[in-house]
């Protein structure tokens, strides 16, 4: 009996099998559309929806759906806005375009009903479709401007509400500052050479130790997912018409009794009409997937230079960053989501005010990413500055396995001094993991304490034209006053923590001992000294 009903709806159900290559959110739309019938439909967008995810448009005489004249206008839209380019290889993108497609496309009977001619209303639908997609592709190139292409197409993408957040303030901010990176070029070349995960082609003379770099590979994951199976036994639901003997009412089983009621029993069997219990559960189910991964490789006699990696930026937001100092430091942390975005690699940013004043900003270019970017440079500049709290974050991320290939940025006006104890914990890591502390100096001059924990300083002397244009006038145009900002190293090499100037530095308390003791300079070592006579002691 149960082979029966499968024979009568098998022909109805292959009406719907295109419904299996089509999500979810496209059933409705591609079931109840006004434009067409039902199994030339879905397969038209069964086929469009792939093309397009392969980066190119139909031919016209391929979609079978809707009629010629739609399609020829379709194809010339498609065409005009390049929309192919721009779904190619993203799927929630694709969904949405063909979504979009069929909303407006159910508007045609609506424009005849109101009067319009069939040629008139299929251009009205059409000319609605372009318009819409015309503003999103604006939003689209504007994406690609600021983050180098368009965000990842993953589950947190939200494509629905990403358009919402590029007519916000905010994203004006955003891409004001990305123009101002375009006139500070070497801020962005500084910010790609960090990491030290693949060697670069260019050689560093410095790097000739073993090291052990990061190569492609392909990793297998597993993926886990819920889904719901109806008929399965597990929590009754409710009551529905089925053929499940085995779930049947009683009312149902009261009519196998009866030598007259039973026909009608075994006619609601075969019509499954049967009053049933319903039933489902939910399979969970875990599935093994390829990706994407970087596979450690010693390489023994590499003298490139290291370059990739995950980034780590720390950016100064105290109240002497405001102005153009404040606008360079927001630049540094867009870049350096912008280049993270562009080559795959992970960023996480520490913006430090005063003593316990840190936000860590761990930002990915989808919906929730770009409205949390969009409040962190849209946000002002007050406080001190403190750098040891986003220096101990810098370096317990460091001790993780997945950061132990990243380089340390730091954007300041080097207006801080780091505790020794912390100095030397930076050292370390160092001389372990090969770690390069890169420091983007947006002041005049560098200060000792930025020497003590970068190992190169990249300074951004015209800061100021980047500010107030009166606070950029009332310092001749925006230009430094000063011809070099390495006034420190130049005039007061004593005040440096160099391995050089410890070794020949002399504590105070052994001072007073060589006093004590008659010692001229020449006489004094650092480090050794005789012991005070007890009778020169008062």
């Amino acid at each position: 009996m149960n082979e029966q009903p499968q024979r009568l709806f098998a022909a109805r159900e292959a009406r719907l099998a295109a419904l299996d290559a089509l999500p979810r959110t496209l059933w409705l739309s591609g079931l109840t559309h006004a434009q067409g019938t039902l199994e030339p439909r879905l397969a038209a967008l069964v086929a469009l929806r792939d093309a397009l995810f392969d980066g190119r448009v139909p031919p016209a005489d391929a979609w079978g759906w809707p009629s010629p004249d739609i399609v020829a206008a379709l194809c010339d839209t498609f065409c005009t806005l390049d929309l192919a380019a721009y779904c190619s290889a993203r799927r929630e993108l694709t969904d949405t375009v063909v979504l979009s497609l069929l909303f407006h496309l159910d508007f045609i009977d609506d424009y005849r009903d109101r009067g319009a001619t069939a040629a008139r209303a299929i251009r009205m639908a059409v000319e609605a479709f372009e318009s819409d997609w015309q503003d999103r592709r604006g939003q689209m190139d504007e994406l690609i401007d600021v983050f180098g292409k368009l965000p990842d197409d993953g589950k947190n993408a939200r494509w629905d509400l990403i358009p919402g957040l590029l007519r916000s303030e905010g994203w004006r901010e955003v891409v004001r500052i990305r123009r101002l990176l375009q006139r500070l070029p070497e801020l962005a070349r500084c910010i790609r050479r960090l990491g030290r995960a693949r060697p670069a082609d260019e050689t560093d003379a410095a790097q000739r130790d073993p090291v052990t770099v990061l190569e492609d590979a392909v990793a297998r994951r597993t993926e886990s997912r819920s889904v719901r199976v109806p008929d399965m036994p597990g929590e009754t639901r409710g009551i529905h018409r089925a053929d499940r003997i085995a779930r049947m009412l009683p009312a149902e089983a009261v009519l196998l009794g009866h030598p007259v009621l039973r026909l009608v029993w075994h006619a609601r069997l075969a019509e499954r009409t049967l009053l049933c219990y319903e039933d489902d559960d939910r399979l969970h189910e875990v599935r093994p997937l390829d990706a994407p991964a970087l596979q450690p490789r010693p390489d023994l006699q590499s003298d490139r230079r290291l370059e990739m990696g995950p980034l780590l930026v720390c950016v100064d937001t105290s109240g002497s960053m405001q102005g153009g100092a404040g606008q360079v430091a927001k630049a540094v942390v867009l870049e350096a989501v912008r280049t993270a975005h562009d080559q795959g690699r992970a960023c996480h940013v520490f913006a430090f005010g005063g003593p316990d004043e840190v936000v860590e900003l761990d930002v990915a270019v989808d919906a929730s990413g770009i409205e949390r970017l969009i409040h962190f440079l849209g946000q002002g500049f007050r406080g001190g500055t403190d750098i040891c709290g986003p220096l101990e974050r810098a370096i317990a991320r460091l001790e993780q396995q997945a950061w132990q290939r990243a380089d340390l940025l730091i954007a300041s006006d080097g207006e801080f001094g780091a505790t020794p104890g912390l100095v030397a914990r930076l050292d370390a890591m160092k001389a372990a993991l090969g770690l390069r502390a890169q420091g983007v100096l947006i002041a005049d001059r560098e200060t000792i304490g930025f020497l003590e924990v970068a190992d190169d300083i990249h300074p951004v002397r015209d800061w100021r034209r980047y500010g107030d244009d009166a606070h950029a006038h009332a310092h001749g145009g925006g230009g430094s006053p000063l011809h070099t900002h390495r006034l420190t190293a130049l005039y007061f090499p004593g005040a440096l923590r160099t391995p050089e100037n410890r070794d020949a530095t002399v504590s105070g308390e052994a001072a007073s001992s060589a006093v004590r003791a008659g010692l001229r300079r020449d006489q004094v070592q650092p480090g050794h000294f005789p012991k005070p006579d007890p009778a020169d002691t008062p």
